[in-house]
């Protein structure tokens, strides 16, 4: 039993994509790689729709491969079971991004930045275009900044 949960974790830790929990760093790491930064608000626990979009769309295997090559990911999460709380610092965090590009509380809510911050792009909600066509619009957007 304990290797199948060992399993289980590895595979879907290796699916997940390598998130950046600290927004400044996503910035350093993004001037230096010259990426953009994707920047999601969700409720990992209770938001139907942003669990989805993580399964959907962030676990797709187009989708991750495109983003090592142009992204530095950030999920700016609001849990609200006591046992999925985070760190105070990234609390605060989320929360100080939440003022800045989501004072609406909007969940999902999805932003392309670019290294600096600068908003390019915002999806409310969860896309409506298949995960392949999500990836080719940010893939787009990437390429044009390059």
């Amino acid at each position: 039993m304990k290797t199948f949960l060992l399993i289980t974790i590895l595979f879907f830790g290796l699916n997940a994509g390598n998130w950046e929990p600290k927004f400044e760093n996503a910035k350093k790491i993004a001037k230096e790689k010259n990426h953009l930064i994707l920047l999601n608000f969700s409720g990992s626990d209770w938001c139907g729709p942003c669990i989805r979009m993580h399964k959907e769309i962030f676990n797709d295997a187009e989708f991750l491969k495109m983003a090592e090559q142009n992204l530095v990911l950030v999920n700016a999460d609001f849990p609200r079971n006591k046992k999925n709380q985070l760190a105070s610092d990234l609390k605060k965090q989320n929360e100080a991004l939440a003022e800045t590009y989501n004072p609406g509380g909007r969940f999902p809510y999805t932003l392309l930045l670019d290294a600096e911050g600068k908003v390019l792009k915002t999806w409310e909600g969860m896309p409506e275009e298949t995960p392949a066509q999500f990836t080719a619009t940010v893939k787009q957007i990437c390429d044009g900044r390059k």
